[in-house]
């Protein structure tokens, strides 16, 4: 996606949405992560518009020098969660530049809690 200052026709936007579906794929094939988890802000979403929230966890927030991700998960019983978050954070930054070709300025992992499985009771 490379301009020169002569040849440029316009500029191109891409939307929150598709960069939260390439996150999406990149959290939940990070190994030791159980789901994505809702903050605060997708539960009041959901209680005054009555809708769930497209991609719950994720926020995106785009500017002039990259895109900033805050990632909230919920991670599997028995993981080091700073090595998952780690892996998070390698895994949507790679998937990122990869796919959409925007530069990464920061991925912030939220932990919001532990699953235990069926078979930990």
């Amino acid at each position: 996606m490379g301009t020169n200052g002569d040849d440029r026709l316009g500029t191109v936007k891409i939307s929150d949405e598709v960069i939260a579906v390439c996150v999406l794929n990149a959290t939940l094939k990070t190994k030791g992560v159980s789901e994505l988890s809702g903050g605060l802000t997708d539960s009041i979403s959901k209680n005054l518009l009555g809708k769930d929230p497209l991609y719950k966890g994720i926020k995106i927030t785009q500017g002039d020098e990259g895109v900033v991700i805050d990632v909230s998960v919920i991670v599997e019983y028995g993981v080091k969660i700073p090595a998952v978050a780690w892996d998070i954070q390698k895994n949507v930054k790679n998937e990122i530049e990869d796919i959409i070709e925007l530069p990464v300025n920061a991925v912030n992992i939220h932990v919001m809690g532990v699953h235990f499985s069926e078979d930990q009771d």
